[in-house]
Order: structure tokens, then sequence, then C-alpha cells
């Protein structure tokens, strides 16, 4: 695809929506009517063939050629389905529908496995996991899953903000009020994203960035609606916006401005930054669910994907970073222009993770989003 039409971004549709009420772990629906309706989740998995891969995950995610790979060597086919938000999988999920394989965000990965929905991951029968686990410390033992004994980390990544230095230069302040920088006024984006949008509001006022305390949602909502007459709107196709001249400041992931110079024809006119006050992290988890039919074959695709060799050709693609050691300088090379996109093992000690809520902070956060987009 070229350049002048470039593919959307792979989180263009990523959002933290009102349609989240309700999804906490207080009450989020996930626990089948019968709770030994798909057996042990526990019980071993044994790792080899058992059937083609039912593989459900964001679109373009993974490289082709992975895929390709992955079916010749094993004999299997890749039967691929694809989703539009966290929201939208576990929808699927709960209607019924079986899938060997999928890739929640931590938060999602933290109500599947409370929901008993999510099969054990046995990492010594990966041949490959050593090399997260050795490597990373922080997934050992993650906030979102006990000894990560569900999923296994797949991507990483921050939030910064990108700019074109053509239109406003290079000297900013390395902030999130960067984003009311009146030389972008009026081509200024913010994320789609409510988590995003919130906990950048309360990390420039210096908060916790997923609190749910009504006096600092009060706060964020005051502090956002002064952004509003500097923005040309919300959208999580941050790369887009940028390369057609939509944006000259916007809310971005790192990985899509990764992929953005890839796609940029002078990728020299753009900027990307992490800001001082702190950046969120995030990451998506390779998962098993309960009623998966072959997840042998899941398992023999988790370490297929954590070969060095196949984290080279999906990192190049996709432009996330793999918490995959030895692979490490491979992605700083595809960031030399913008190295604040690298998240390193010292970054995912912070604790700038969005994390699940009470019932009652959810519904706040919720609130105070539609409060924001209103205006």
């Amino acid at each position: 695809m070229s350049p002048e039409a470039p593919p959307p971004s792979r989180r263009a549709f990523l959002s933290g929506s009102a349609a989240a009420v309700g999804l906490t772990l207080a009450g989020c629906g996930f626990l089948p009517k019968d709770p030994a309706a798909n057996g042990d989740p526990d019980r071993p998995i044994k790792v080899r063939p058992d059937g083609d891969l039912i593989y459900f995950n964001w679109a373009d995610f993974v490289s082709p050629e992975v895929f390709d790979g992955f079916e010749k060597k094993y004999g299997v086919k890749v039967i691929q389905s694809n989703y539009d938000s966290m929201e939208g999988m576990v929808a699927k999920l709960n209607a019924g529908n079986r899938y060997d394989i999928i890739f929640p965000t931590a938060k999602w990965a933290q109500r599947l496995a409370d929901g008993n929905l999510l099969r054990r991951i046995d990492h010594s029968r990966l041949d490959n996991a050593d090399r997260i686990f050795d490597r990373y410390d922080y997934f050992a033992n993650p906030w979102y899953d006990k000894h990560s004994a569900h999923t296994v980390p797949f991507t990483m990544y921050k939030t910064g903000i990108g700019w074109r230095k053509d239109r406003i230069g290079n000297d900013l302040e390395g902030s999130w009020g960067d984003l009311w920088n009146k030389r972008a006024s009026g081509r200024v984006f913010v994320l789609d994203d409510r988590d995003e949008v919130l906990g950048m509001g309360a990390l420039k006022l210096g908060l916790k960035v997923g609190t749910g305390d009504q006096d600092d949602l009060d706060r964020i909502t005051d502090t956002l609606q002064s952004l509003r007459p500097h923005l040309r709107g919300f959208s999580s196709d941050s790369y887009n916006n940028l390369l057609n001249g939509n944006a000259t400041m916007t809310q971005a992931w790192s990985g899509d401005m990764a992929t953005m110079l890839s796609q940029a024809k002078k990728p020299d006119v753009f900027g990307f930054e992490v800001a001082k006050e702190g950046a969120p992290l995030n990451s998506d988890c390779y998962a098993i669910p309960a009623n998966a039919r072959h997840p042998g074959t899941a398992m023999l695709f988790i370490d297929y994907m954590l070969r060095p060799e196949n984290v080279k050709k999906n990192i190049e693609y996709i432009g996330y970073p793999m918490p995959v050691a030895g692979t490490e300088d491979i992605y700083a090379e595809i960031v030399k222009q913008f190295p604040q996109c690298i998240v390193s093992a010292d970054d995912l000690k912070a604790d700038l993770y969005f994390r699940n809520g009470s019932t009652a902070d959810e519904q706040a956060r919720d609130t105070a989003w539609t409060h924001v987009k209103a205006g």
C-alpha cells in the first residue's frame, strides 16, 4: 500500500467509551452459566498440532509472512477473525463463539482470567518462554495475571504526543501541556479513548492515571474542557491524521508513530515525545480461551511467535515492540528517529497501566468521559 493511502491505524477503533459500563470485575458477565461447561481450565495443554488455528485479534497485527511460516511448519491453516474493540471481542466470547487464541489488553486479560474464561498456560512447555520471563521480570508476576498463569505478553507500548515539525517547529516543553500549544490550535487531536484522555488529564495534574475519585475527575474534566477550543477532534487514527495534514499535533500510541515512519515520504518533518509527567503503558497478551477447540495448536503458535526471527518480522510489520530478549536492538533501529517509542524493562516498573476499577469508579469515569466529549 502506498504512502498516499496508508492503512488505517491498527488501533484506530480501540475505544474506552461508555460501552464499558458494567463490565467491571464486580459484574462483568464473564462467568459461564455452567462453570464446568468448558471443563477444567487448569488442565495441562499438550503442545502439538490438534487442528487449524482459529485466530481472533485486531486486524493486521501479525505479519502474513509469519502466518505462512507457521502454516507450512505445522501443516495447519490459520483461520482469521478480527475485532474492533475489547468489548466486541468479549461479546463474541460471551455469545459462545470459539477461538483458539485471542489478544486481550492487560486489564481485559484480568477480567477474562477472573471470569474463568482462559486456559492456564504452562510456560515450561514453551521452548522460547524464557526469552520473555528471564529478561522482563515485570511479566513474571504482573498485576493483571498472577505469575502470568493464563497469558504470555505479546506487545507493549506507551502513549505520547506526535506532531509536525514543519508547522510548529521542534521547540516543545516535553509535557502534556504541549497539547495546548497555540501554534497547533485547531489542528489538535486526542485519542478517542476514555482511559487515555482522562489519564492524560490526570497526569498533567499530578494525579493517578486511572483515578476514579470524583473530586479528581471534576478537576480533570475542567482541565480537558480548557483544551476543547484547541481541538479538531477525537480520533485514534493518529498517524493518518499526521500524514494527511489533518493534525498538527495529536495524542498517539508509540507503535502507531513507529508505523508512521515507514509510511512517511519525509519522516524528518515528524516528531514524537513522551511527556515528563508520565506516559501511560499498556501491553497486549496471548491468551487461550477456556473453550478453545485447538489449544495445542495455540501453544505452538505462541512459541513460534516468540522465536527471535519471527519477532523481527513482526515488529518490522506492526511497529510495536515485543518483550523478547535479543530483539531490542531491532526495534531500536526501527524507531531510531523516535527513541521515546522504546519500552524498556525499567519502564515497566512504573505503575502507569490502566487498571480495572470498582463499578462506582468505572461509572464515574464513564460520566466524566461523556462530559469531556460533549464539550
